[in-house]
């Protein structure tokens, strides 16, 4: 259970599926489409869906690129966290935006895998949230002539690491798309 006092309830986080960050991503379509799943029972279960939406040189405000994927649509009253960061939680919103909402448990989907994302994870569980990961509702592009692994490596490695990465008082783990139960 998180260590965050008063904070029973969840919340499904959308990192970054901006049209210019999951554009190469690996599998992009049916990670997407994963997510709209999720946010489509977050919302039926009446759980929060915090957007949360990168800017920078690349992703400039507003932009085309800036903007997040047609298939994916904040609702009215969905918190939207702006971050230039990779960790969401770094010099933005987040945690008042959670803190509003009593939020202690995170389901967490988004892009890229291997920055913001897991960033973001390890972030939430040093601030004592309890952080899991949706293992085929997360993506990255394809690194690897710059050293980095294929994207399908990097997704395992990420899914395999987070699995069982724990937290005095904290839990985090994986958990794919058809298995994540939404409860306030």
């Amino acid at each position: 259970m998180a260590t965050l006092e008063n904070r029973p309830h969840q919340a499904l986080v959308v990192i970054d599926v901006q049209n210019g960050v999951v554009s190469g991503g690996h599998h992009r379509d049916a990670v997407v489409a994963n997510i709209a799943t999720l946010v489509d029972r977050a919302r039926q279960a009446e759980i929060p869906v915090v957007w949360v939406q990168h800017s920078s040189e690349e992703l400039a405000k507003e932009s085309e690129q800036w903007q997040i994927v047609p298939e994916l649509k904040p609702a009215d009253g969905d918190p939207v966290v702006h971050k230039t960061w990779a960790d969401s939680f770094e010099e933005t919103d987040l945690e008042d935006v959670l803190a509003g909402l009593r939020v202690g448990q995170l389901v967490v989907t988004g892009a890229q895998t291997d920055e913001c994302v897991r960033s973001t994870l390890h972030g939430a569980i040093v601030r004592g949230y309890d952080a899991t990961l949706v293992e085929d509702a997360h993506t990255t592009e394809d690194l690897s002539e710059y050293g980095a692994p294929p994207p399908d490596q990097v997704i395992a490695h990420t899914n395999l690491y987070w699995k069982y990465h724990r937290a005095p008082g904290r839990t985090a783990g994986t958990v794919e798309t058809k298995d994540v139960s939404f409860g306030k």
